[in-house]
Order: structure tokens, then C-alpha cells, then sequence
């Protein structure tokens, strides 16, 4: 199985240079971004942080960039660093007063909910800067027959776009991988089965819930920015309307949740089907798409909990990357019986 993805990972990057089209290698590359930021997601819900307010980390990330490149002259790779930092507090005001208080469950992303609607509010509002709902371009750099502009995170190509969606997607696999190898995985797994049996055995409930919360909103916040930078548009719409965290919540628990190329798989699901959908149905019924994402997130929570890519290891009986929960009511219950 290992052997397979490698070598579905290498067919995938050649695909650029084999000719394959603009649109096709636009499709993949959009793939490519929505999955990391799936992926980012995914890194707090699947330990039980449901958040439906992610597409005000993603508004946050992408506006900054775009704002402090317009009206600062700040490159986007600074203009980046402080929509991720911005995110990040905007993070630690939401989460430390649910985590210190115990707001958890439905009440946790009602409150996530919230944050993200002030956020596509606060856009709104500031429509000199942001432009409303009209939305606002970057500034374009590339003049006088330039193809690319570094500085300006700018390219003409789409081989470039590419091979950088493609990098940052991986290195979201690494961080998903590295937080499952981490003991805040195994802390929160205890956290998000019973909060008091973990307190007891001397974990630090808020401040790992913090954690893990403050790196999935800061990937998110930068692939908001990858999103920016790669569209040269963007709206409240598309970045920050609570269509877009339900897609994000849809997309990964279609692919599946609790495996590391469920989000990935569920980014191409989602994109695939809203390519057949504006195919077939156009333009013509509007909001016939989200309502059929609506229905489909219904029977994908009922008949296939697993997601696609879970359900698949599951028949082909492949050990998916997370350990299941059974390991830590073990280790819990080995650590009673030392303490008794």
C-alpha cells in the first residue's frame, strides 16, 4: 500500500510536465490547496474540537495578504506572517475562554460559528478596504513580459502554482503525521473520550486543547493565503461564508476524518462533484449545489461514518494512520492500576 502511494505520488507530479492543460492542471492545483486546508481542519476535528468558524481563519489569512499588499506594499510573504499571526490571536480569544470554561460539543462550534460570522461581517463592513461583497484583487507585479515575481508571490505559470500547492500539501501530511506520533494526539484522545479521566492522570486539558487548535488555525490561515494568491480574487464568499466551513466540514468527513488522505480525497470528491454539478445544472438554480451538499453530508454521517477513504482500508483491512481509541483506554487503565 505504501508502494502504491509513492507511486501515485510521483505519477501526480509529473502530470505538469507531460501537458496535460490549463484547466486540468488548474483542477489539480485547487485540489491541492482545499486539501491542505481539509487537512488543516481535520488535525482538530478529529479529536473532537468540531469547528464550523474555520472560514474565519481562512478570511483572516487570505484578506491580510491581499490588504497588505495593496494598500501597505508588504510582500505577501510578510503580509502572510501577520494574517497568521492575527489568526492565531484571533484563536487564542475564541478558544482559551471555551477551553478555561469547559464550552465543549455543540455549544464549542455554535461558539466557532459565531467568530466566523463577525468575521464576514467585519469584512463587509470595511468595504472601502475590502471591497464588500464585490471582493478585491491583489495588485498585479508582473510587467513588461515578466513571468513571475517572487517577491510578489506572482506567477504567470501554473507548472509553479503546481509544485507549490503541491510542497504545502505535503507538509500538511507531515504535520498530521507528526501530531499522531506527538502525545498531544494521545492527550486529546483522552480529552475528547472523558475530560475528567484525563485531568486525573495529569493532563493539561486547556492547554493542549489550546494547542492543537492554534496550529489548525494557523495552517488554515496560510492556505488562505496560498488560496489569495493562486486566485487573484477573492470574496467573502468564497473565503469566509459559512458555505465555505461547511464544505471544509462535508469534504472531510466524505473523504474521512480519522485518516491521514481522507481530507485529501474528500477535496477531490467535493471538487469533482461540484464540476459535475455546475455541468449539468449551471447557473440556473441557484443554491441547488449546497443543498445537495447537504444531503449527501446527512447519508455520508449515517451510512458511511468512516468516510470513503475509511471505508475502503477498512474492506481492503489496512491499518489507517490512526491508532484507534482502544490503545489509550489501555494505557489508561495500565496507569490506574500502577497508581493503585
Amino acid at each position: 500500500m505504501v508502494k502504491l502511494g509513492w507511486i501515485i505520488l510521483a505519477a501526480v507530479a509529473v502530470a505538469p510536465l507531460l501537458g496535460i492543460g490549463n484547466y486540468p492542471l488548474h483542477l489539480m492545483i485547487v485540489a491541492l490547496i482545499w486539501s491542505y486546508i481539509y487537512t488543516s481542519w481535520a488535525i482538530m476535528g478529529r479529536l473532537g474540537l468540531v469547528s464550523f468558524g474555520h472560514c474565519a481563519f481562512l478570511g483572516i489569512g487570505a484578506y491580510s495578504v491581499v490588504l497588505a499588499w495593496n494598500t501597505l506594499g508588504w510582500s505577501p510573504w510578510f503580509g502572510g506572517i501577520v494574517g497568521i499571526v492575527a489568526t492565531l490571536a484571533v484563536a487564542f480569544l475564541i478558544g482559551w475562554p471555551c477551553f478555561r470554561f469547559k464550552i465543549v460539543g455543540h455549544y464549542f462550534a455554535v461558539v466557532t460559528l459565531a467568530c466566523a460570522e463577525i468575521v464576514r461581517l467585519i469584512i463587509m463592513a470595511l468595504r472601502d478596504q475590502t471591497g464588500g461583497s464585490l471582493g478585491i484583487t491583489p495588485k498585479p507585479a508582473l510587467a513588461d513580459g515578466a513571468t513571475m515575481s517572487l517577491s510578489a508571490m506572482q506567477f504567470s505559470s501554473k507548472v509553479i502554482w503546481f509544485y507549490i500547492a503541491l510542497c504545502v500539501w505535503l507538509a500538511g501530511l507531515v504535520v498530521w503525521r507528526w501530531v499522531d506520533r506527538s502525545m498531544s494526539r494521545i492527550a486529546l484522545l483522552a480529552i475528547s473520550e472523558e475530560e475528567e479521566a484525563a485531568a486525573s492522570i495529569g493532563i493539561d486539558i486547556s492547554r493542549v486543547k489550546m494547542a492543537i487548535m492554534l496550529l489548525s488555525a494557523g495552517m488554515t490561515a496560510f492556505g488562505g493565503m496560498l488560496y489569495a494568491q493562486y486566485q487573484s480574487y477573492i470574496n467573502p464568499e468564497t473565503v469566509s461564508s459559512l458555505t465555505v466551513s461547511l464544505q471544509i466540514v462535508f469534504g472531510v468527513i466524505a473523504g474521512g476524518m480519522f485518516v491521514m488522505l481522507g481530507p485529501t480525497v474528500g477535496a477531490i470528491f467535493l471538487l469533482a462533484l461540484s464540476e459535475t454539478l455546475r455541468v449539468v445544472i449551471g447557473s440556473q438554480l441557484r443554491g441547488i449545489d449546497q443543498l445537495i451538499y447537504g444531503a449527501m453530508l446527512i447519508l455520508f454521517i449515517i451510512y458511511m461514518p468512516k468516510g470513503i477513504l475509511g471505508e475502503l482500508l477498512e474492506r481492503f483491512q489496512v491499518k489507517p494512520s490512526s491508532a484507534p481509541s482502544t490503545v489509550l483506554l489501555k494505557t489508561m487503565k495500565e496507569t490506574d492500576t500502577h497508581g493503585t
